[in-house]
């Protein structure tokens, strides 16, 4: 979250019918989604935000519905707390959480520093899987950790060190091992840059990332696989067969064309990631709002007038994506 001079706060209170006590734990689940902590009784605080004031807006018609009754206030000021204090509630409550993960964490650095070395590509193949899973779970947590706890903050260098681990002797991954030659984006100006038809994930943000950051007049043209030979100089294939740029290794087109032209936007690497998870379904990096993106990129691509409709929706979902991460 970011630091103001003044923190502000979000005090909701509440009262539904004590039946059905289904409602009750409704509302409840909803407010401990959103990391709200409890301060007395049905009164929950937030940190003040726009998003977190929605919520609230939101949730307080819900709670009517219910034939229910409630309000918030916000206040930068809580007479029997300061600051420190408050964040303090919300420090602990993210703690609890993850230290729910913690034996699960501890358990799985065992088991790599255990792997004996004949086995290791057989063994880290499993932990992966498990390693990702538990990494969404500290995401998840991360969301609702306002104040960035110690906790949260060792959490994810220890799941670091253990993907780091499993890439030991034996796993050497072909993006490391595979040369990609760095190209300057002055021979790539005023060129047609032509895909598969029926564009997806990986077409889709790589036709983003071309016209965002290699030529933002960039055209886009539609081929058939076998026509990639026929093309003249002037046209530029990706993510196609035989094309100048596809994939390389367990590198997604997405992923060459950072490293071709040496794009190193903090943004564009995480964008990269979901793209990979999307296109490559190793799970490598385990992202997870790759089913909300794919969710939406899939809505685009059937509802598309034709290929170009479907790329250029595509390319501002991500333009949207972008913006969101930036």
């Amino acid at each position: 979250m970011s630091k103001t001079s003044v923190q502000e706060w979000l005090l909701i209170f509440y009262s539904v019918p004590s039946h059905p006590v289904s409602n009750r734990m409704k509302i409840w689940r909803k407010l401990a989604k959103a990391g709200a902590v409890q301060l007395k009784g049905a009164v929950y605080i937030l940190p003040a935000t726009e998003e977190h004031e929605e919520f609230f807006q939101w949730l307080i018609g819900e709670v009517k519905s219910m034939s229910g009754d409630g309000a918030f206030v916000k206040s930068g000021e809580i007479k029997s707390m300061n600051e420190p204090d408050i964040k303090a509630l919300f420090i602990r409550q993210s703690e609890k959480e993850y230290a729910d993960l913690e034996k699960k964490i501890n358990a799985l650095e065992r088991k790599v520093q255990s792997m004996r070395k004949g086995t290791q590509i057989r063994e880290a193949d499993g932990l992966g899987d498990e390693l990702s899973k538990i990494e969404r779970a500290v995401e998840d947590i991360a969301k609702r950790d306002f104040f960035s706890s110690s906790t949260g903050r060792a959490m994810k260098g220890r799941i670091q060190a253990i993907r780091n681990g499993l890439k030991g002797p034996g796993r050497a991954s072909t993006e490391t091992t595979t040369a990609i030659r760095l190209r300057r984006k002055a021979d790539y100006q005023d060129r047609i840059w032509t895909t598969r038809k029926n564009p997806f994930v990986d077409r889709m943000a790589s036709a983003w990332l071309i016209r965002r950051f290699i030529d933002p007049k960039a055209p886009f043209t539609f081929i058939d696989e076998r026509e990639v030979s026929s093309l003249n100089s002037s046209t530029v294939a990706f993510d196609v067969r035989g094309g100048t740029f596809t994939h390389v290794g367990d590198l997604c087109t997405f992923e060459v064309l950072v490293k071709s032209f040496g794009i190193k936007d903090k943004t564009v690497k995480k964008i990269a990631e979901i793209v990979h998870d999307l296109d490559v379904k190793d799970e490598k990096y385990g992202k997870p709002e790759t089913t909300g993106v794919e969710d939406i990129l899939s809505g685009i691509r059937k509802t598309a007038k034709n290929d170009t409709d479907g790329l250029e929706r595509g390319m501002a979902a991500f333009e949207m994506l972008y913006q969101s991460k930036s």
